[in-house]
């Protein structure tokens, strides 16, 4: 059974380690099952391509290769990496993630 993570799809976050350490970037697809993400602009490989439809030329395309969730903080509102708690929000008897930096919600 997969384990219940700490980043979703749409979430903006900061690789903490590996050769992409430092970039930021907003997440595109989470694969729960390998535990891995992979985040806009972030951990580029270059691929060789056949000519095809979307690229009649062919040749090497940059693309974003999946990175372990262990390697990305989330970052909140106010642009720090943090680390994410849940909680009952203020408003609603829903739990909502809030960072642990700062303490305030994120949406």
């Amino acid at each position: 059974m997969a384990r219940k993570l700490h980043i979703k799809k749409g979430d903006t976050v900061k690789v903490i380690s590996g050769d992409s350490k430092g970039q930021q970037g907003r997440v595109l697809v989470v694969e729960i099952q390998k535990e891995r993400a992979i985040v806009e602009g972030v951990n580029l490989i270059s691929k060789h391509t056949r000519p095809n439809a979307d690229n009649p030329q062919g040749g090497i395309v940059k693309k974003e290769a999946p990175i372990h969730i262990s390697n990305l903080m989330v970052v909140d509102g106010s642009g720090n990496a943090t680390r994410i708690g849940r909680r009952i929000g203020k408003n609603s008897d829903k739990l909502v993630r809030y960072s642990k930096k700062s303490g305030e919600e994120i949406k």
